[in-house]
């Protein structure tokens, strides 16, 4: 897949050449899970893996297609598309273009093309992705100047209002604030960014990826329901949000769950502060591994996100030799992420596929996180 190929893709669908190819990146979350939707912190990272999208205006009405589906075409007028007007992989698309059109914003009727190599399904954000490289060729064809915070919110809002996933808004965050050899530190209330070092190469260590091949889907009630959970929690405890709870506070919960629910959140919001505050000090980033541990347990037994899948790829990454292990993502299937020295990745990646296979479930698949760019047009 390069914007050669995608323009090619583009020509054989349309007949004639788009006016540009826009890409952005999948992500990895070094660590915050499910503080995003709490106003607290997060910890990312932009994959190099991404979306490429050809895009040029059209007479109307908008025509998308995408590699991935078989060249499968579906068309909206960008002037009256609502939510429910097209289902499945293009409503990201069309989701788009209505929070433009919602937010005030002219839109036109596009030909776009979609290709990609973020795998769906595994918690590294291939939907927001998607929804980026859209925002960002939109906006450049409609002539339009908002800046990446706003781009965010409006892909982000694509996701919640018109698709129905009721996410937090770190994914788009970081996959229009990806730099090259940092991680994108956001503080999701204000949405201050903040990039943070993280030369792991120099360092002989590689941040390992497990696709534990167990995919999820968060357009389902389980993270609904914990959202759900977090939002009674504070309600109970008189914050605005879970950010705002101390442990004392949670404790004097009467839930048992709700109980739970709030401690991942505080102690995952504290952990977060804890690596950015380690990495910042120059701290060896072997160090951060027992938080990453931690952050694993804390959402496999306070909030009950981990599936077995997930749970035997951290808990053999860490038998086998990785300094941290965890869950990355939504949970209920996708991701682990095991910190490795970069000399014993692969003898980690083959302990957790032997493990797999000891259990009759399909091999893994493992590749290294290395911190990239954010959306940006590529031709």
């Amino acid at each position: 897949m390069t914007p050669g190929s995608v323009l090619a893709e583009f020509v054989a669908a349309f007949g004639h050449e788009p006016a540009g190819v826009w890409a952005a990146p999948g992500r990895v979350n070094l660590i915050g899970e499910h503080t995003d939707y709490n106003d607290g912190f997060v910890l990312p990272l932009a994959l190099p893996l991404r979306t490429l999208v050809a895009a040029r205006v059209s007479g109307g009405p908008s025509t998308v297609a995408s590699v991935q589906e078989d060249g499968e075409t579906v068309r909206f007028d960008a002037a009256t598309v609502v939510p429910a007007d097209v289902p499945g992989w293009a409503g990201y698309v069309a989701g788009v273009v209505w929070a433009f059109r919602e937010a005030g914003l002219p839109v036109v009727d596009l030909e776009l093309l979609v290709d990609g190599n973020v795998p769906v399904g595994a918690g590294l954000s291939s939907s927001a992705a998607l929804e980026c490289a859209v925002a960002v060729a939109l906006a450049e064809l409609a002539a339009l100047t908002p800046d990446r915070t706003e781009l965010a919110r409006l892909a982000r809002r694509a996701e919640n209002d018109f698709v129905g996933a009721p996410t937090g808004g770190m994914d788009q965050m970081v996959s229009l604030y990806g730099e090259a050899g940092g991680l994108v530190f956001l503080d999701t209330r204000t949405e201050e960014i903040e990039h943070i070092p993280f030369d792991l190469a120099a360092q002989g260590l590689e941040l390992l990826v497990i696709d534990t091949r167990a995919p999820h889907a968060l357009v389902d009630g389980q993270y609904g329901a914990r959202r759900a959970d977090c939002a009674r929690a504070a309600e109970l405890l008189g914050v605005p949000a879970l950010r705002d709870a101390t442990l004392d506070g949670v404790d004097s919960l009467a839930d048992e769950r709700l109980r739970r629910r709030a401690r991942h959140v505080v102690t995952e919001n504290a952990r977060v502060l804890d690596v950015v505050g380690m990495l910042k000090a120059g701290e060896d980033p072997r160090e951060i591994g027992p938080l990453l541990t931690a952050s694993h347990a804390s959402l496999r037994d306070d909030f009950e996100v981990t599936v077995p899948h997930l749970d035997v790829a951290a808990d053999v990454a860490a038998a086998a030799g990785a300094h941290g292990a965890r869950m990355t993502g939504g949970g209920f299937g996708g991701c682990v992420i095991a910190l490795c020295d970069a000399d014993r990745s692969g003898a980690v990646a083959e302990a957790v596929t032997e493990a797999y296979a000891a259990r009759g479930w399909d091999s893994p698949a493992a590749f290294p996180a290395v911190p990239s760019a954010g959306a940006h047009r590529l031709a």
